[in-house]
Order: structure tokens, then C-alpha cells, then sequence
């Protein structure tokens, strides 16, 4: 039987899919009155215009005709022969519909929130032959759902019928592949210098790929300032600048304007999960004019193939400003880049890891993981794997027994240190209570930002006395009473898990303390605000743009303001009145006495939970009932869907990928233990103790057997690249190693004119380090334990002389320098999305470009590898007779070399 969904959105329309709904149908050829009319110059006639071509790209800032949003409906019909989204606007005009089996997992994301300033937005990425509309463009189509948990009703559910990348399908029919892959970059644009002003790109910052080669500043060190080499030129520029980035040629996201003399600073991440296969990454800065439209600065780009796995990189990238031959710098930008590509393989392989993993209290193996590894990425996974088995609220609580021991010591300390149990609760509140953040305190810090409200009352500050800066006090106590309103009529949205937390500890400290003596009769309440004020609401005052309550860095009065606002709130928070000593302070003093009682109710409210009995069930909405229809259809999908198919789903309503989380937790520990074994041993009486050390050992080695098995994966895909004759065949023919040199990597194309720029699917050494070292043979790299592929088979071999020595001018912070500890050997190519192999019908990985690019596939299928739907003809474009340097020959023998020095290592 059929399935339909239903649901109510906001769809992006672009200035050119608007003129096409707007078009008129066509007129009768016999009738050509209007046209003779119109070439005689007649009255009627409308004056000619000249208007520039519209372009979907011009998500410009502050552009008037960039586009448009308007309320739609989507319908998704399950049918026989698969799955079709409809998109209808006006309730009639259907202006989209989209074969949703047809694509895959990568071409369903999340936007990010800077694109359009709007929370709750996916993108779906479609070409020609995998949807029709009325609108004949290719361009993403971008929708906004009410709320959170629609969002990601919805994308779970298209994703349910999407095909995911995965691998060896006919090699373990009975997971429905070997494996999977994720990918993900996390992108931190924090400053620049000297934008604007030109200078040559110097000889050894083309040689290293960006002034300091990896992560270094100008010349030695992430955080150094070098050796002023910026500072030769005349003096900067001033301007209003801003970023756009792009992955693969798709605009994902945009920082905000700052106004600074070539020098802004702005601290935005962009973290872009879910991606397809990596082939560049582009930071184009903007100079913004009054009355014109914003011109290029210049663009940094970072290749992504080769760049270093699972580590951050941090440093100053040039800006290049022109093309491929340009050799002129206008500035530099101070980027802090971490990639990640996980293989993920079926959860049944994490069993024994995942036993280890729950066999203790999961924060104390973040406290092990952290303090041994000094990394913090792994937290929020042990988070997400402990959500998932509802363990973690217990755990916490079992940690917050720990903490209050009852000792006088502890009394004005309770809560207040930096550790594990208080650093995971901080967690905890972001992963559950940011809709209750932002009821609280969103709305106000936003108007204070747009009215750049400058608040100081500190006369040795402002260089004034006596009623100046009573009147700033003044002003400091009618926004504080704002905050204050706004964050007590939000009390009743505090989540249950956040509830059940505080009630815990609130009542734990009134057992503990209870009777000893004056202090302790407020310990109770303030243990609550240690969390809900000091470690959150506080928190967010003081930086919003940290916790998406404003989309980057507050004016420096601004900051002021909210630094202002945020003590007297954290004053109120203490239950502490009198800290206010200076006499024009006073109007402070008596806001905080008035506000005491009421912080104590709300302090009440949020720590006790409602009552789960409250009367008859009231009917269910329409949006809550079709939610719950998603999510039986959701199961009764997973019933009957292949093991990676059905594990690739995220589980709502958080989007929890169990196998994914743990995957990216055992990259993580197997890289520190290959490196500890390649070092000395620390003095045991410096190290954890004994019990910790055996704990660590033992999930070491769980970690590892998890790693061996992906390598025999890997290895077994690479053996057998064949299909069965039972398989569909799917005959691609392969590219042969060209005579001359490949193209240098890890140089990213360089950004051509708006409408002219083109997505280049060059590769360089296969190595990946730049050396051109040779790379070992299969049957070694097998049995070598230092290494783990991190991708697909891929593209045929390169050539081992195209990369020797060569750098990127424009590829930032050296990405093959030295090599992550968990590398063994030199590193081999990612899979390349445009070079399909015969032994896989690997993931090509269109690219989803913002610019006009040419495709090399117009079949319209998922291209996810091992697609049931896979086609049984050679792609006219990939034919060999198109191409003289494709080879169509049957090598086993160089395949299967080819195929072997295609596996990644694990960085």
C-alpha cells in the first residue's frame, strides 16, 4: 500500500526559479500580432531593458533579488517502484518533485545556520534525470521546518529512503556491505591581517602551502605573529569584510561583517558533517561596499584529499587574489581546520568495544580519555553512546554523589572546579536545554546587540563622575530587569532531563549540609545556580555567539554590556545582594534585594520535575500524530533494510549514529596508543593509577581488534574487486596512469570568474605526503598494524613523480606535513569521486557546485557504491573512445595494484 507524508515548511526561492514560475504559457505560433507590434516600435510596446542574468547564487548579503521564502507544502509518496517528494507553493503550483531513492545519504544536510540566518533548514541536492519541476534548474532545494524535532522527523525520513555510501555490498550480502563511510569538516574562522593590502607571494610560502607551512603562524607556530613579514607593505586597508565557504563549490556557509582596518577578528565555526567525498574547501573574503555589490579580497584554499585526519590544524593561510598564475597575496587569514573520515562498519562489530564501554561510569572514561589524550573531541561521543543506552543522566548522578562528600572543605568549593563531572554537565545542558536558552535570554541579547546598547559604570572607564555615571547604572538596571523578566517567565520550559538533574542535586546537598550551620541553609539553592546560571545561562551572556544566540562576536561596547549584565545576573544567582560596594552602585543593590525571592522560586521550579500524572491525555496535534506515523514507518523500514542500510538511519530524535560515534572514538584511541608505543614510558608514580591503567589497556585492545577488522575489510574489497556473476555488472572501464606527471597536490583549484569557475578533479601524489615516496606493496601493507584505510578503493595509481616536492601556493597550512602519529606509512589518495573503479561502483560524488560545472555522469541514480539500481551500460562521457587516456583493458594484475595503493591510512 502507498505511504504519504505530509508536512508545512518554508521553501527558498531563488530570483531565477521565481521567473520561471512566473513565465507565461506560450503563445500560438499563427498569432504573431504582438511580435510584429513590438518590432515596429509600437506604443504598446515595452521599453527594452538591459538586466543582469539572474543567478541563483547570489545568496548575496544584502542582495534585494537573491531570492525569496515562501510557505509550501512537501507530500512524499512511498510507491512501488520507489519514492517521490513533492514540493508545492501556493497550494497548487507544484514547483519541485524529486526521486528520492535516486540520491543519496550525502545529498540530504543540514544547512547551516548562517546561510539565511534561519534555524531548522535542510538541503537536498539533486541533478538533472533525479527530479522535474517547473523551475529547470539543478540548484539545491532548500527548506525550513517549524521546529527542531520536525527537522529532524523529516531527515530521518528522507534519508530512510536515500541510498548511503557503502561498500563490498556483494561481499557481505548479510550486513549489506563491508562497510560504510562519514565525513566531516569542522572550520573555525577566527582572524585576519592586512586584507587589502597586497604583496608577492613569497617563494617559501608557495613552497610550504601558507606562511609557516603546517598550522604555523608567519613563521614558526600556530600562535606566533612570525616575523611581521605583513607589516612591509603600506598600511592597511579600511574596509568591511566578510567570508563565504564552500565545500566543493556549494555555498554552506558565511561569516558575519566586521568592520576593522584589514585586521578583523571573528571566531565563527562551521562545523559541515555528513559530506560527501572531499575535493576542496574555499574561503572567499568579501569586501562589502555601501551602494555597489561586494567585490572579491581573495580566496584561501585548502585541498581536502591529502589534508591530515582526525587532528586540527591551525595557522595563517594566504589570501591569493587572481588565478592559477597569480602571485599576489592581499592578506591573511587565521584558519583552524579538523577533518574527519570515519569507516564505520556494522555495529555487531563494536560488540566487545561497546561492552568495555559500558562496564564502567561512561564520565569516568571521558576523565581517562581526556586527561591521557588531552583531547576533547571524544566527550560528546561517550556522551551520545551513553544517551543512546538512557545511562547518562545515571552516570551523572552517580559522579554528583562523588563530588559531595559533606566535608566543611568542600562547602564554598561545591561544584565550582573544573572537572569531568562538571565539564559533562556542561554538556548536558547544551545537549538538552538550548531551546530553553534561547526562550530565556535569545530574545533580549539580540535586541541589545541591534541597538548597540553601550553600558559602562565604571568612571575610571567612561572619565566621568557623579551623574553621568548614575545614569549608566541606571540604564545597566533596566536591562538587567529585562533579562531578569524574560529568563523567570522562562522557567516552566526547562527540560525534564535538566529538572531531574537539578532535583538530584538539590536535594542530595540538603541531606549532606542539612542543619550544620547559617551557610549552608542556601547551599542547596546554590548548588542548582552553580549549574543553571554559572555554567549555562551566564555562560551564554557573556558569549553568544558560542552558544548560536548571535551568529558572531558582539562591538566591543556590546561586550562590555553583556559583561556588565551577565555579573549582576551571576550576583542574583548567588543569592548574594552585597557585593555591590561602591556607593553608585546602589541602584543595583536594590534591583538584586527585590529580585532574591524570585530567583529562590525559580531556582524551585527548575529543580523539580512535573508530575507525570496530569489528568486525561489531551488529543494529539495533527504535526504530533504525523510525526509519530514517520516514526512506525521508520521502524517497520529498518525491519527489512540490509544492517549498514538500516544502522545508517539516525535514530531520532536526536539523530544518534551509534556505529559512527564509535567509530570516530576508536580512530581516536588507536592513534594515541601507536603513538605511545613508539615513545618512552612516563614515570608510573606521575601516570593514573593502576586500576585506571588496566581499564585503559583493556579498551585499548578492544579498539584495536575493531581497527584490525576494517583493515581485513578494506583488504578483502581490494582482494576481490570483482562482482559474482549473480551481481549486476557494472562495466566502467578504468583510468590508465597517464605518462606524464599528475598535477601537483594538494593545490585546490583556484577560483575562477563568478559564472565561469569550475570544480577541478585533479589529484596529486599518491603518496600524500609530498615526497613521492614509493609506495609498498599490497601483500606488506596488509600485515603492517600501523596503518588503517580510511576510505574506498579509488582511482587507479598516479604517477610517483606528479607530486614529489610540490606545493600548493594557495592550499594554506601544509596539510602533508608530519604525519599524524597513528601513520605508519606514507598516506595513499581518497577516493576520487570522478574515477570509478570496476571494483566497486564507488561513490562519484557529484558535485553539488553553486557554479556551473560539468558532469561526467548524467545517469539519474543514487551513485552510492553498490546501488541495487546499478546500470549495465558505459556512461557515454566515461567511454574510452571519447577519451584517448582511458584504458579499457583487463589487467588483472595492474588493477589490483591500483586497487591496493588506493587504501588510505588512517591519519
Amino acid at each position: 500500500m502507498d505511504r504519504e507524508f505530509y508536512v508545512s515548511v518554508e521553501l527558498y526561492v531563488s530570483a531565477k526559479a521565481a521567473a520561471a514560475l512566473r513565465k507565461p504559457p506560450n503563445k500560438r505560433s499563427g498569432d504573431k500580432r504582438d511580435a510584429v507590434r513590438a518590432a515596429s516600435g509600437g506604443s504598446d510596446a515595452p521599453p527594452k531593458r538591459v538586466k543582469e542574468k539572474a543567478s541563483w547564487l547570489g545568496l548575496a548579503r544584502n542582495s534585494t533579488n537573491s531570492g525569496q521564502w515562501r510557505p509550501a507544502r512537501c507530500k512524499l509518496v512511498e510507491e512501488e517502484e520507489g519514492c517521490l517528494l513533492n514540493i508545492y507553493v501556493d497550494d497548487t503550483i507544484l514547483y519541485r518533485s524529486i526521486y528520492m531513492y535516486l540520491l543519496n545519504h550525502t545529498d540530504i544536510r543540514v544547512v547551516h545556520r548562517s546561510l539565511f540566518e534561519r534555524r531548522n533548514c535542510l538541503a537536498v541536492f539533486s541533478v538533472a534525470g533525479q527530479m522535474r519541476g517547473a523551475a529547470p534548474t539543478s540548484e539545491p532545494l532548500y527548506i525550513q521546518f517549524e521546529d527542531e524535532e520536525t527537522a529532524h522527523t523529516w531527515l530521518a525520513l528522507l534519508r530512510s529512503y536515500a541510498m548511503p555510501e557503502v561498500y563490498g555490498r556483494w561481499l557481505s550480502p548479510e550486513d549489506g556491505g563491508l562497510y560504510r563511510m562519514w565525513r566531516q569538516v569542522d572550520l573555525s574562522c577566527l582572524q585576519g591581517r592586512n586584507l587589502g593590502v597586497p604583496r608577492p607571494l613569497l617563494a617559501d610560502d608557495a613552497a610550504n602551502g601558507g606562511p609557516g607551512g603546517l598550522g604555523g603562524g608567519s613563521s614558526g607556530g600556530p600562535s606566533g605573529d612570525g616575523d611581521g613579514r605583513g607589516s612591509e607593505s603600506s598600511e592597511a586597508v579600511d574596509m568591511d569584510v566578510y567570508c563565504e565557504v564552500f565545500f566543493n563549490g556549494t555555498l554552506c556557509g558565511r561569516t558575519t561583517v566586521k568592520k576593522g582596518i584589514g585586521s578583523p577578528d571573528w571566531y565563527e565555526r562551521f562545523l559541515l558533517p555528513d559530506l560527501p567525498p572531499f575535493e576542496n574547501l574555499e574561503i572567499v573574503i568579501w569586501r562589502e561596499k555601501r551602494l555597489s555589490r561586494p567585490v572579491t579580497v581573495g580566496s584561501v584554499n585548502i585541498v581536502l584529499v591529502n589534508f591530515r585526519r582526525g587532528e586540527p590544524v591551525e595557522g595563517w593561510y594566504p589570501v591569493v587574489n587572481g588565478g592559477p598564475t597569480s602571485s599576489t597575496q592581499a592578506g591573511e587569514m587565521r584558519l583552524k581546520v579538523r577533518v574527519d573520515e570515519e569507516i564505520i562498519l556494522p555495529y555487531a562489530a563494536y560488540s566487545k568495544m561497546l561492552k568495555t564501554l559500558h562496564s564502567r561510569n561512561h564520565l569516568d572514561w571521558m576523565r581517562d580519555l581526556e586527561s591521557r589524550m588531552k583531547t576533547k573531541n571524544v566527550n560528546q561521543n561517550i556522551m551520545a553512546v551513553a544517551i543512546a543506552k538512557s545511562a547518562l543522566l545515571d552516570d551523572i548522578i552517580e559522579q554528583a554523589d562523588r563530588e559531595v562528600d559533606g566535608t566543611l572543605t568542600s562547602h564554598n568549593t561545591l561544584f565550582r572546579g573544573n572537572t569531568v563531572f562538571t565539564k559533562t554537565v556542561e554538556l548536558y545542558m547544551s545537549w538538552y536545554g538550548m531551546p530553553f536558552l534561547e526562550a530565556s535570554i535569545g530574545a533580549s541579547i539580540r535586541r541589545l546587540c541591534s541597538e548597540k546598547v553601550a553600558i559602562e559604570v565604571d568612571p575610571v572607564r567612561i572619565g566621568k563622575t557623579g551623574r553621568a555615571v548614575e545614569k549608566n547604572v541606571e540604564l545597566l538596571v533596566v536591562w538587567c530587569q529585562e533579562f531578569w523578566d524574560r529568563i523567570y517567565d522562562a522557567r516552566r520550559l526547562c527540560p525534564p532531563e535538566m529538572r531531574r538533574l537539578f532535583e538530584h542535586t538539590r536535594r542530595l546537598v540538603e541531606s549532606q549540609y542539612r542543619n550544620k550551620d547559617d551557610q549552608s541553609r542556601e547551599l542547596p539553592w546554590q548548588s542548582v545556580s552553580a549549574f543553571c546560571f554559572l555554567r549555562f545561562i551566564v555562560p551564554a551572556i557573556l558569549h553568544p555567539h558560542l552558544f548560536g544566540l548571535l551568529p558572531g562576536l558582539p562591538d566591543i561596547s556590546v561586550q562590555r554590556s553583556l559583561t556588565l549584565i551577565a555579573k549582576v545576573i551571576q550576583s542574583l544567582a548567588n543569592l548574594n545582594p552585597s557585593v555591590q560596594k561602591e556607593d553608585y552602585m546602589r541602584g543595583v543593590k536594590e534591583f538584586l534585594t527585590n529580585s532574591l525571592q524570585a530567583m529562590i522560586d525559580y531556582i524551585i521550579v527548575v529543580s523539580t520535575p512535573e508530575p507525570t500524572n496530569k489528568g486525561p491525555q489531551t488529543p494529539l496535534s495533527s504535526d504530533k500524530h504525523e510525526r509519530l506515523r514517520i516514526m512506525n514507518a521508520l521502524r517497520q523500514r529498518g525491519a527489512t533494510a540490509p544492517v549498514l542500510h538500516r544502522e545508517a538511519i539516525p535514530l531520532l530524535p536526536h539523530l544518534l549514529d551509534i556505529p559512527r560515534h564509535l567509530a570516530v572514538i576508536t580512530s581516536v584511541v588507536v592513534r594515541y596508543s601507536r603513538t605511545q608505543n613508539s615513545q618512552p614510558p612516563k614515570d608510573a608514580l606521575s601516570g593514573p593509577s593502576v586500576t585506571d591503567d588496566r581499564h585503559f589497556a583493556e579498551f585499548s585492545a578492544r579498539c584495536l581488534e575493531v581497527e584490525e577488522q576494517a583493515l581485513f575489510r578494506v583488504s578483502k574489497l581490494a582482494a576481490k574487486p570483482r562482482r559474482q556473476h549473480s551481481e549486476p555488472v557494472i562495466n566502467v572501464p578504468i583510468r590508465a596512469t597517464p605518462a606524464s606527471p599528475a598535477l601537483a597536490s594538494p593545490s585546490s583549484p583556484w577560483r575562477l570568474p563568478l559564472r565561469e569557475r569550475k570544480i577541478s578533479s585533479s589529484r596529486g601524489n599518491t603518496n600524500g605526503n609530498g615526497n613521492g615516496a614509493e609506495v609498498s606493496s599490497p601483500a606488506k601493507r596488509i600485515r603492517r598494524k600501523g596503518s588503517r584505510p580510511s576510505t574506498a578503493p579509488s582511482s587507479p595509481e598516479r604517477s610517483e613523480e606528479g607530486g614529489r616536492g610540490r606545493k600548493s601556493m594557495g592550499s594554506g597550512p601544509n596539510p602533508a606535513s608530519p604525519r599524524s602519529p597513528r601513520t605508519a606509512h606514507p598516506p595513499l589518495p581518497s577516493l576520487s569521486p570522478q574515477t570509478p573503479t570496476t571494483a566497486d561502483a564507488s561513490f562519484e560524488g557529484r558535485s553539488r557546485t553553486r557554479r556551473p560545472v560539468a558532469t561526467a555522469n548524467p545517469h539519474p541514480r543514487s551513485t552510492s557504491t553498490d546501488s541495487p539500481l546499478a546500470r549495465k551500460t558505459v556512461p557515454p562521457l566515461l567511454s574510452p573512445t571519447m577519451d584517448p587516456s582511458l584504458d579499457g583493458s583487463d589487467d588483472a594484475g595492474k588493477r589490483r595494484r591500483n586497487i591496493f595503493r588506493a587504501i588510505l591510512t588512517r591519519r
